[in-house]
């Protein structure tokens, strides 16, 4: 797979807005795809963020394997990198107000000591396209107030939000850094759906989607396309055409692998995560 690159406008002039908003702001909710935490995480915005509170907030938990998700909670926390995860359709206000005073503790008890009290915390929302941020600011505001699409680019402008009783919410667009030196990035983006589709070749993504269940979900793959256990030992390429095949387009794996991208993310599959939590952090979760 060729590495990416793209840099669209908007997100040039997205990531200055970011710069320049950030002393506005209390705290950064820094919004991650639970399916793949690291890789849909901007190394651009550590450098950003500096030494302004944040929290790393796992979105789509619902589709991602729940005990990694927990790992991977657990990981940022033992990393000191504060960290929720959530379903953006259920109880996501009450989770992330509580772990926005939980990190704020200090800085809220120092204003409330002058008398200030009922006090309204400026939130920045960030994250790279297609990470559900429009769908948890709606959830969190009560409101269709951020345009929500399935797929990535949709939020092309900041706004300001309100969210309960004490939180206002900067929306900003999706930033997507100019390129993936880590092919394999490339490919967990692409397939989850925070690459344009016309920027990347279908059948590398569905490889390495194949490659992926066999390692960690191959009963995944068995029942939905009625694989013998043999055919999952072939190589990933025979794989795919015996797939393309059964879907009855004969040869055309192009359009096979087009279908399995799109059946996973359509949860046809299942549940999946594609990063996962290095070893020595995930020994210490199964521990807790």
């Amino acid at each position: 797979m060729a590495v990416i690159q793209w840099f669209p406008g908007h997100m040039a002039k997205a990531l200055r807005q970011v710069k320049e908003n950030l002393k506005l702001v209390d705290i950064v909710l820094e919004l991650v795809d639970a399916r793949l935490p690291e890789s849909s995480r901007n190394p651009q915005l550590e450098k950003i963020l500096e030494n302004k509170p944040s929290i790393v907030v796992l979105t789509k938990m619902d589709l991602a394997d729940q005990k990694q998700t927990a790992k991977w909670v657990n990981y940022y926390e033992e990393n000191g990198q504060p960290a929720v995860a959530i379903n953006s359709m259920q109880g996501s206000l009450k989770v992330i107000e509580k772990k926005i005073r939980i990190v704020l503790a200090e800085k809220l008890a120092k204003k409330e000591e002058k008398g200030i009290i009922n006090q309204r915390i400026k939130v920045m929302c960030i994250g790279i396209p297609n990470v559900g941020k429009s769908t948890l600011l709606n959830h969190l505001v009560k409101k269709n107030v951020a345009q929500v699409g399935n797929k990535p680019g949709v939020t092309k402008a900041q706004q300001w939000l309100k969210a309960g009783k004490n939180l206002q919410l900067l929306d900003t667009p999706g930033i997507l850094w100019p390129k993936f030196e880590d092919p394999l990035v490339g490919k967990k983006l692409a397939l989850t759906g925070a690459i344009k589709d016309s920027l990347f070749n279908k059948d590398d993504v569905a490889l390495y989607a194949i490659e992926h269940f066999c390692e960690f979900n191959p009963q995944a793959l068995k029942e939905r396309y009625n694989l013998s256990d043999e055919k999952l030992d072939d190589t990933t390429v025979e794989v795919l055409l015996e797939l393309t095949r059964k879907m009855g387009f004969k040869e055309d794996y192009d359009r096979g692998s087009e279908r399995l991208i799109f059946d996973i993310r359509k949860e046809k599959l299942g549940r999946y995560t594609l990063d996962r939590v290095p070893i020595a952090a995930s020994k210490v979760a199964t521990r807790e």
